[in-house]
């Protein structure tokens, strides 16, 4: 009976199952393939749907044959030749110059921008930047100097972008220049440092905890020792007898007790000692 009940369980599941889905246990294998032909389709429509929106183009740099700029990170600090790293969560400093080599126009610097671009293609915007404005007039051959700050989000640390600083300007026929003083790809960096507040906090609970632990551990020993230590056993000492009468003084010799009881140092008793019965018969009888 056992066995029947036991085997009753294993199917009517199945069985259940069958009723279920309809009239076979492999429809559900049908509805999988049914789903795959689902996302192929709708994998195919997203891959058209991508084809039909290309980025825009990435508007032109433009530059004055008049005009030399230049750039100088004051922080962090870059060596030409190298990758620059900025940190994460830190402000980035810079400065771009620009000269005036016309004979007779004037220009007329307008603003700095910067933004970060996808490292593969610049065409991608990732963070734009405030424009600074400045409005500052240069006359041929003077220069000019602008600073611009700006602060990568921490998000940002351990990856790759983009950076593109533009510098606006125009000259004095009122033609308009956008030129990249910066284009490179950087390095957002995760500064370490060191010890934080919430580390410095957890070192000290761990501190305190061990330092529980240790105090528990000594209490625990020190009650546990004084259970099992054993008492010591009292010494006996033998202080001899202290009383003068309850010495028998009949073993010694007449003259030694004499010579006792006249020495001014000696002990001798006071009251004379004890006879023995023979002393006691004898004296009776005289």
């Amino acid at each position: 009976m056992k066995k029947f009940f036991v085997l009753l369980l294993l199917v009517l599941p199945a069985v259940l199952l069958t009723v279920n889905t309809g009239s076979s246990p492999f429809a559900f294998a049908a509805e999988d393939e049914l789903d795959e032909e689902l996302v192929d389709v709708e994998t195919e429509d997203a891959a058209i749907v991508a084809d039909e929106t290309e980025p825009e183009d990435e508007p032109e740099t433009t530059k004055s044959p008049d005009a030399d700029t230049y750039l100088l990170f004051t922080r962090p600090l870059h060596a030409s030749g190298s990758q620059l790293e900025l940190p994460a969560g830190y402000p980035v400093e810079f400065l771009v110059g620009f000269t005036n080599k016309a004979l007779s126009d004037d220009f007329v610097v307008e603003s700095v921008e910067a933004s970060f671009r996808y490292a593969m293609d610049f065409s991608y915007f990732i963070q734009n930047f405030s424009a600074v404005p400045y409005n500052r007039q240069v006359k041929p051959g003077h220069e000019a100097t602008v600073s611009y700050s700006f602060l990568p989000t921490e998000s940002f640390a351990g990856r790759p972008f983009g950076l593109n600083i533009a510098l606006n300007y125009r000259d004095g026929r009122g033609n308009q220049f956008s030129e990249a003083v910066f284009n490179e790809t950087v390095q957002i960096t995760e500064v370490d440092e060191g010890l934080d507040g919430e580390t410095f906090f957890l070192y000290v609970f761990l501190a305190a905890i061990v330092i529980l632990l240790l105090v528990l551990g000594q209490q625990f020993l020190g009650s546990y020792g004084k259970r099992k230590r054993p008492t010591a056993a009292r010494k006996v000492v033998e202080t001899g007898t202290s009383s003068t009468k309850d010495v028998d003084y009949e073993w010694i010799p007449q003259q030694t007790l004499k010579k006792i009881q006249n020495s001014p140092k000696g002990g001798a008793p006071k009251s004379s000692p004890k006879q023995s019965p023979r002393q006691r018969k004898a004296k009776a009888g005289q």
